[in-house]
């Protein structure tokens, strides 16, 4: 089940990563899926299908990865609905397919596809609040993972609090998110210093997209008790509402920054002297953001949730773990780290070490790939008796979406 021979060479496993966006769209899937396939590009033959921001199909090339931006007819729940997706998946006549949840249309499209072969799953998060599409997807979506060979997790904390993958533990591998750390020890002092002349002397930086589950109205409100800056970096629906928030109080208006997008994150980053991470839900399964700022040699209050949050980084060891939520907690963490200069330099270092122990892209990759090594030879017993489930999920799917 692998491509052919060409030039003498062993054949390369065709696989087909399916997400919700790809770079330069922005959020934790899309940066771990650009990195994941960065690497696999030179392992496999690499094929990506995500969806596009518009209604246009577009094919393009990123760094050496050919993917496919399928046009959005609709956006429900969180969710773009792309109707060539079951399409392009059978097309794509690949080895193995590797699909990122949560994405409720990505689950329908393949089991429309047809596709028989292996097929591995990232559970990124639970589906916490998204519930517009129908309770059926509950059903669906169970279906779709006893057809998976493996089931990737970000955390073995993940696998034991949800629902979901407690039922699939024993196709569960727990392979945690990996990240460069010489992209973040690279930076501009002067760009640096600019940003800590304006802002500083005291800065405490947030960053990610603006929504419910981050917490940044927690983190916003605990500003009353924090002399410091509070920079905002990023986007999202929640913005405006945040920002009336701010503004309407007094203090809190002095000390807050929202600052939208910026192009270069490690400056920020690195002219910071704590990056907060507020979660409130398990929506929050990793949080990526974290191994940047801990690349950057930066401690993190982060949230005691039942996700691989308070996993990354460790209480008492590269930062501070509060209760999710507690406006007041979350403050006294933060003062605890800006006026203790020694304390912040100690846990800045455990969780660079961290970082380059733990968290690397070749023991991601590496880790990645002996999954699919362990499934590749596998896909013909799994599709095995699978076509009248298959047909019935299907069946479902174009129910519950109006296909």
């Amino acid at each position: 089940m692998t491509s052919e021979t060409t030039n003498g060479k062993p054949p390369r496993l065709r696989v087909l990563q399916v997400g919700k966006f790809y770079f330069p769209h922005v959020g934790g899937i899309e940066t771990h899926l650009r990195t994941l396939c960065g690497e696999l590009k030179d392992l496999v033959d690499l094929r990506v299908i995500v969806a596009n921001e518009s209604p246009r199909t577009e094919k393009v090339v990123l760094d050496g990865v050919n993917v496919t931006r399928l046009g959005r007819r609709l956006h429900i729940a969180s969710t773009p609905i792309c109707p060539r997706m079951a399409r392009e998946i059978r097309a794509a006549k690949a080895d193995l397919v590797h699909v990122h949840l949560p994405n409720p249309w990505a689950v329908v499209a393949y089991l429309l596809s047809g596709h028989r072969g292996p097929l591995v799953v990232t559970w990124h998060s639970d589906i916490i609040r998204q519930r517009a599409l129908g309770p059926a997807f509950e059903v669906i979506t169970r279906a779709f993972l006893r057809r998976c060979q493996a089931i990737i997790a970000t955390s073995n904390n993940y696998i034991e609090s949800s629902p979901v993958l407690s039922e699939n533990r024993g196709r569960c591998v727990a392979i945690p998110f990996g990240i460069s750390t010489a992209e973040f020890s690279r930076y501009d002092a002067s760009a640096i210093n600019a940003l800590r002349q304006r802002f500083g002397p005291r800065i405490v930086l947030s960053a990610g997209r603006l929504v419910y589950y981050k917490g940044l109205d927690v983190l916003i409100h605990a500003m009353n008790w924090v002399d410091a800056t509070l920079l905002i970096v990023g986007d999202g629906p929640l913005r405006h509402r945040l920002e009336r928030e701010a503004a309407a109080n007094p203090v809190v208006r002095r000390r807050v920054r929202f600052l939208g997008h910026v192009d270069e994150l490690a400056a920020f980053f690195h002219a910071s002297d704590v990056f907060a991470l507020p979660s409130v839900a398990r929506s929050e399964g990793f949080g990526i953001v974290q191994l940047e700022a801990m690349a950057c040699g930066k401690p993190v209050v982060n949230t005691q949730l039942q996700s691989g949050v308070p996993f990354v980084s460790l209480d008492g060891v590269t930062g501070i773990t509060v209760t999710p939520g507690r406006a007041e907690e979350l403050a006294g963490a933060l003062n605890r780290l800006l006026h203790d200069p020694e304390l912040r330099q100690s846990y800045g270092r455990a969780a660079l070490q961290r970082v380059k122990t733990e968290f690397t892209v070749a023991s991601m990759v590496r880790r990645t790939m002996q999954v699919y090594a362990d499934v590749a030879g596998n896909g013909d017993q799994v599709a095995a008796g699978w076509d009248d489930e298959a047909a019935d999920l299907a069946t479902q799917a174009r129910l519950a979406t109006g296909i």
